[in-house]
């Protein structure tokens, strides 16, 4: 639904409260209350059946209709059976935001032939076009506007910080833990089992409109993960994000979705989930606080090497323990640093190394001389100042000497005060003066370690990761797809494990030397060309299923021969096997026998990799260990395509495997790639085949002469929605400029920034100062991840390449649109390279724009030209744009109408738009 009247629900200037009244347990009472306590300066009128005249002050009307304008937002309270009816008459009378507090055990009955109430209260809304956030919500607060329309217990400061839920008490919890910290919010809102406006629409309208520097999110479902990634992934880009979510084990959640093959816990699908949008996790509410105060407080770290200054070894014992085990790293001190602490340090229980334990006798003195040589080492990231008081070094004389002295040092410092009474005012102390502290040296490497974690999923949402390793032509999509539909046309949703070897070899993933034979004769000439013992496995449909695990893992062999040394034993085997089958499941057809040499021995390591479906986030990438117990051992990671090496370095890095093969292998660099490799095949199979439900390949032998499938299955469904877009194929195409020069004009993909590099490095000053709007000599990291890594759902770009005749390939211009979360407006910007100049490269790339635009339902493209940006602004009268001068920014708008609205908000949301 995108933000569309989402403006009324933060900015409305009058409101009416259906249901108010002036009973004690009245939710509308309590509303109003709770918008007069907050000065919201704007009307507040009271609609209640018995008609009062006033509730606590606020004008009353009997009935809807009775309003003597239609207000800017609606906030329900009446009972759940009304609220079909409600929202139809606010609808009729022109409301455009209606937030319901309601709420009921009910919604989700039908009753006669009407449909639930949840159905008619959407039904009602779309009739209209009028925006409902609710049932179940708290309501919204925005302290800085002095709106509370909640039934929140107590005031909201106002701040900095967006919280976004979806549960009401959780959030009327939050204002309270909120407060005790003296947090501030700048918004803060809880949908409920909204049937309307959903949590992506409130993050992208924070993310649009809003001065707020963190949004802090409770998750307990999602329901469009596309809309979902796409609107967190842009919100992390220029915001800190921090999530929790409830329901992280099997018996807590309570959505109802049926479990992802492959898959024993889907917690882990969100963990992936967050992690590809930068978003960092917590686990409960305080450490929900405790990282916002980190990550807010703490300039960007280096590492994650962590050096520990204590009063104390007992309570630094605990910090490193925590750290340890939560992933981090005990930094190694400097040569430097290790003499400048062993000077003259004899209290010192091990001088000179990490963790620095001073002793109960350090003075405060002492320990700001320490920290100061401490956060100097170049190998030191954070120091963690761990302390307990003592007679010498009372809490807050020690933390007044640190705060006084911040300035010189130099790294990032944390600090823990051990204790409930004299380290209460350190704290807050610290606290007031920006310095992250914590009740417990574990709290504070926790904090500490979610700054580590910040670090690494911004760096993977920003990364420009090299060229892929592997891509695929027409010709290879085409094989796979005609095996898949061949298949669906007999109606199965399997492929036999033949079909499943040739998918695989299209896509360059080695399988190990297989024969695929039907009875016994063809298994006796098959076995007389293999050297060596053998093994025979039966293919049928129960086989053939991928992530299909029983309860006894150990019977999945049970349709397998191993160590046959003769063609005889091979075409006996086929006979003893295919009795087995008939005897023990007389309905299962056997579909073809496998028969490969023995895969044994050479150090082999077994890896389980895969395509899996989750029904919320779509396909997914599976890696871990593998082998029949694999559902056991469960050291399984996920991600969410498409993969590029950098991101599969990343999934592979995180699992037990990756630490066998360092341990273990001979070229641990080798086999780790060749791993990455194998991940980024497997998403760029799920990208071309979206009817592929599952595949796996389990098990895959990792040894020194290289890496191939033993035993693989595929399964099919219906086609795929991806929670991020993969790279859009079929937009490819390839032209002929006025030159005669061949170029291929594309979508952008990330591992673009090299020639984006490079095209930029040709651009003239003035076509830079065209582009830009000012002189732009180099790109930063930041700006090439901006220009290179686009969420295809809501971005394109498209740009024109041109193969050299050594093969390098060169970018001669790019087209580039951003649209707004309802695909109302885009905006444009073109440009091309100064030697290109006259060969029609400009027109093609904008035709090619406005083509896809109008194809995706966008409605109109804008576009600001400098007004000395003659060519430009002939190039658009050519295409039909209406420009116009724009006094107040001294440019050219120009302006095409692409498609004609197909509804009344559309009409309405596009005449709200700036001209």
């Amino acid at each position: 639904m995108g933000t569309r009247f989402l403006r009324h629900f933060f900015e409305p200037r009058t409101i009416a409260v259906i249901g108010a009244s002036e009973k004690p347990h009245s939710i509308g009472g309590l509303v109003i209350r709770n918008l007069q306590e907050a000065g919201f300066p704007g009307t507040i009128w009271a609609v209640n059946l018995k008609g009062y005249e006033t509730v606590f002050g606020q004008p009353g009307v009997a009935r809807i209709r009775e309003l003597p304008e239609a207000p800017d937002l609606a906030v329900v309270c009446t009972p759940a059976h009304t609220l079909p009816k409600v929202i139809s008459r606010l609808g009729r009378i022109g409301i455009r935001a209606a937030l319901v507090l309601s709420g009921g055990s009910r919604l989700d009955e039908a009753r006669e032939d009407k449909g639930s109430i949840r159905e008619r209260m959407l039904a009602a809304a779309r009739e209209s076009g009028i925006r409902v956030l609710g049932p179940e919500c708290m309501g919204l607060i925005v302290p800085s506007r002095k709106l509370n329309a909640s039934y929140a217990s107590q005031p909201v400061k106002a701040g900095k910080v967006a919280y976004l839920g979806q549960s009401g008490m959780l959030g009327n919890a939050m204002i309270d833990w909120a407060a005790g910290r003296g947090i501030g919010f700048s918004h803060l809102i809880t949908v409920g089992d909204s049937v309307d406006v959903m949590l992506p629409d409130l993050i992208d309208y924070i993310n649009q409109y809003a001065p707020t520097q963190a949004i802090l999110l409770h998750l307990e479902r999602i329901h469009d993960s596309q809309h979902f990634m796409t609107a967190l992934r842009d919100a992390s880009r220029h915001r800190l994000v921090l999530a929790i979510k409830s329901g992280r084990t099997p018996e807590s959640d309570l959505s109802n979705v049926p479990p992802t093959p492959g898959v024993a816990n889907r917690d882990v699908v969100f963990d992936a989930a967050f992690s590809r949008a930068g978003v960092v996790r917590v686990n409960d509410s305080d450490e929900l606080f405790d990282a916002l105060m980190t990550l807010s407080q703490m300039k960007p770290l280096k590492g994650d090497r962590l050096a520990i200054v204590s009063n104390g070894l007992g309570p630094a014992m605990l910090a490193i323990d925590k750290l340890i085990s939560a992933g981090g790293r005990l930094a190694r001190f400097g040569d430097e640093t290790r003499r400048a602490l062993r000077k003259g340090d004899s209290d010192m229980s091990k001088p000179g190394e990490n963790p620095v334990d001073l002793g109960g006798n350090a003075t405060p003195e002492k320990l700001v001389e320490v920290l100061e040589i401490v956060a100097a080492d170049p190998g030191v990231d954070a120091v963690l100042v761990v302390h307990a008081p003592t007679r010498l070094a009372p809490s807050k004389i020690t933390a007044q000497a640190v705060i006084a002295n911040r300035k010189r040092f130099r790294r990032n410092l944390l600090t823990s005060w051990m204790g409930l009474e004299g380290a209460l005012y350190a704290r807050h102390e610290c606290s007031m003066a920006g310095i992250p502290t914590y009740v417990s040296p574990e709290k504070a490497v926790k904090a500490f370690m979610h700054m580590v974690d910040y670090q690494r999923v911004q760096a993977l949402l920003q990364e420009t990761p090299p060229s892929l390793p592997f891509s695929t032509t027409p010709d290879i999509r085409a094989r796979c797809r005609t095996l898949i539909q061949e298949a669906k046309a007999e109606g199965r949703d399997t492929l036999s494990h033949s079909e499943t070897a040739q998918v695989l070899e299209a896509y360059g993933i080695p399988i190990a030397p297989s024969h695929h034979v039907q009875t016994p004769e063809e298994a006796f000439e098959a076995a007389s060309r293999i050297d060596g013992p053998m093994a025979l496995k039966v293919v049928h449909e129960g086989n053939c299923r991928p992530f299909r695990y029983r309860k006894h893992p150990h019977r999945l062999s049970a349709g397998l021969l191993q160590d046959l040394n003769t063609p005889e034993q091979a075409a006996e085997g086929v006979t003893r096997l295919g009795d087995k089958v008939h005897e023990k499941f007389p309905p299962v057809r056997i579909r073809e026998y496998c028969l490969q040499p023995m895969q044994r021995g050479k150090h082999s390591m077994q890896i389980c990799a895969g395509i899996t479906r989750d029904p919320i986030f779509g396909p997914l990438i599976v890696f871990g260990i593998g082998g029949y117990k694999v559902n056991v051992l469960a050291d399984r990671q996920v991600a969410l395509p498409p993969l590029n090496m950098t991101l599969a370095a990343d999934v592979v890095g995180r699992t037990h495997a990756a630490r066998l093969i360092r341990e273990h292998s001979g070229d641990p660099e080798r086999d780790l790639e060749r791993l990455c490799q194998l991940l980024v095949k497997l998403s760029q199979m799920a990208s071309d085949l979206l009817e592929l439900h599952g595949l796996e390949l389990n098990p895959l032998l990792l040894n020194r002469d290289g890496m191939y499938a033993v035993d693989f299955a595929i399964d099919l469904g219906h086609p795929a929605r991806f929670s991020i877009m993969p790279y859009p194929e079929e937009l490819r195409e390839w032209t002929t400029l006025n030159n005669g020069m061949a170029v291929e004009v594309r979508p952008i993909r990330a591992e673009d920034a090299p020639l984006i590099t490079s095209f930029h490095g040709q651009l003239s000053e003035e076509s830079i100062r065209f582009r830009y709007f000012h002189n732009k000599a180099d790109l930063s990291q930041r700006d090439l991840s901006t220009l290179a890594h686009i969420n295809y759902d809501r971005q394109m770009a498209f740009i024109a390449e041109h193969r050299r005749e050594d093969g390098s390939k060169e970018m001669l211009g790019v087209v580039r649109v951003w649209n707004d979360p309802d695909n109302i407006r885009t905006e444009f910007s073109v440009i091309v390279r100064d030697d290109m100049a006259g060969q029609g490269l400009g027109s093609l790339l904008m035709k090619k724009m406005i083509a896809y635009c109008r194809s995706v339902g966008t409605l109109e493209m804008v576009g600001k030209i400098m007004v000395d940006n003659h060519p430009m602004r002939a190039l658009m009268k050519h295409l039909g744009f209406r420009c116009s001068y724009n006094m107040e920014e001294q440019v050219v708008d120009a302006v095409m109408r692409l498609n004609e609205p197909q509804s009344e908000w559309q009409e309405h949301r596009l005449a709200s738009l700036p001209d």
